[in-house]
């Protein structure tokens, strides 16, 4: 059954493109020489193990600057979101964008984390490091889920994990806008008691289950015979939900020291 993924359908299109030489090669029943080299021309899992550990040394890099510079927290931020929505819109990948938008985001996390454990320095002072380990785990669990086929995905599970996500994007909004006026002492819904808790672990398990959904994306992918350079997409889709997974455990973990 065809793929209805936008980036699974754009990286079928662009394997399976027009091009007379190969169309005629295939049509003739080439020798296995000429298969093997169409066939390294496509995506394989090292592709992107590969890219995905480039950009997140890029990523690391960026943290470091931000951690040193927490005053480009927010510049980092802006330029990140930018950058991400110029990727998901791009037609053709960028692995120059991809890059790019690596480092800012890195600027962006690496403030943010010197920020908080300023903040709680007292009160949790392994704080980031804790979030960075259980980004870790959560991301090693959802493989080995994914991989045993403990979780599986299909027609069901795309439904509710997609009303969820729908579900608290609306209240992660709602929440954004009512800390303005000063809800949870700034934090929104998610300061106020028991209700910040839930969302908070909401946020957690909708990350991590957001890996799972990458998984299958990059599994469709390879199977449709995506072309190689689809793995800086498919690098880009795991940031993406690595970086909103370790935000959200280091706000869980913020609100659970219990610092005011």
């Amino acid at each position: 059954m065809a793929s209805r993924n936008p980036v699974l359908i754009r990286a079928t299109g662009e394997s399976l493109g027009t091009n007379p030489a190969t169309e005629q090669n295939l049509n003739l029943g080439q020798t296995t020489s000429d298969q093997s080299v169409l066939a390294g021309a496509r995506m394989t899992m090292d592709d992107v193990i590969v890219k995905t550990g480039t950009l997140f040394a890029v990523l690391l890099v960026g943290a470091y600057v931000g951690w040193s510079m927490p005053g480009l927290t927010f510049v980092g931020l802006i330029v990140g979101l930018v950058l991400a929505f110029a990727n998901i819109f791009k037609k053709s990948v960028s692995p120059g964008l991809v890059l790019a938008y690596g480092a800012a985001e890195g600027v962006f996390l690496g403030g943010l984390s010197q920020i908080f454990s300023a903040i709680y320095a007292e009160t949790a002072p392994n704080l980031v490091s804790q979030a960075v380990m259980g980004t870790l785990i959560a991301f090693g669990t959802m493989l080995f889920l994914y991989k045993s086929g403990i979780i599986k995905v299909d027609g069901r599970f795309k439904k509710v994990f997609m009303v969820a996500m729908v579900s608290y994007l609306v209240i992660a909004v709602a929440s954004m806008i009512s800390s303005f006026a000063g809800v949870g002492q700034g934090w929104g819904f998610y300061g106020v008691g028991g209700l910040g808790m839930l969302l908070c672990v909401a946020g957690v398990a909708l990350a991590s289950f957001s890996l799972v959904m990458d998984f299958e994306m990059i599994t469709q992918s390879i199977a449709a015979g995506a072309p190689e350079k689809e793995a800086w997409r498919m690098a880009f889709g795991l940031t993406i939900t690595l970086v909103w997974l370790y935000t959200e455990l280091l706000r869980l973990l913020a609100i659970f020291s219990g610092d005011e």
